[in-house]
């Protein structure tokens, strides 16, 4: 048997979709319903639904919401970013870079955040800090349209395409005359 074809997984897809629509309508007591059946019932969804139930409780005023983890920490701080909370999400931010200074993703989702909150100088540190611990962020920058407030900011341009002519010694096969 299929999962998709699994009437218990069809019933926690159910109420995780149920779930995610009254989280949007903002309706936490509802949604926070949901998220526990699915939590309960499902293990393939039950991660996601954890990181929406900590939001339900984040807005509904418990003192439940629980993370095992920077990494869920970090996947609230987006969910309540991605639902236009920016100062829940700022402050969460700041927490995890206080106490994780070296996690990459941390100051990425930061700087994510300042760029939306049109607070550049803080992004551009934010950015440049993630891209010092993890280059690869310099690459997901580039195409990352949380960042499109900088997309003609000199510094962001800079941070995202370095010069690197300059590293290179005039005698390399990498100079031609």
């Amino acid at each position: 048997m299929k999962v998709t074809e699994d009437p218990r997984f069809a019933q926690a897809v159910q109420n995780y979709e149920a779930g995610l629509k009254w989280l949007q309508s903002h309706k936490y007591d509802k949604a926070k319903a949901h998220f526990e059946k699915v939590i309960g019932s499902c293990p393939e969804l039950a991660d996601r639904a954890a990181t929406h139930l900590n939001t339900c409780n984040h807005h509904i005023g418990n003192d439940a919401a629980t993370f095992k983890n920077p990494e869920e920490r970090y996947d609230f701080a987006v969910s309540l970013m991605n639902m236009g909370d920016y100062v829940s999400a700022r402050e969460i931010f700041a927490e995890l870079s206080q106490k994780h200074p070296k996690l990459d993703f941390v100051w990425y989702g930061s700087a994510a955040l300042n760029c939306l909150m049109g607070h550049f100088p803080d992004a551009i540190t934010g950015l440049n800090e993630a891209i010092r611990l993890n280059p690869a962020n310099r690459y997901q920058a580039r195409n990352d349209s949380d960042f499109k407030g900088l997309a003609d900011d000199p510094r962001f341009t800079e941070l995202l395409y370095p010069d690197t002519s300059a590293d290179t010694p005039p005698n390399s096969p990498g100079w031609h005359f």
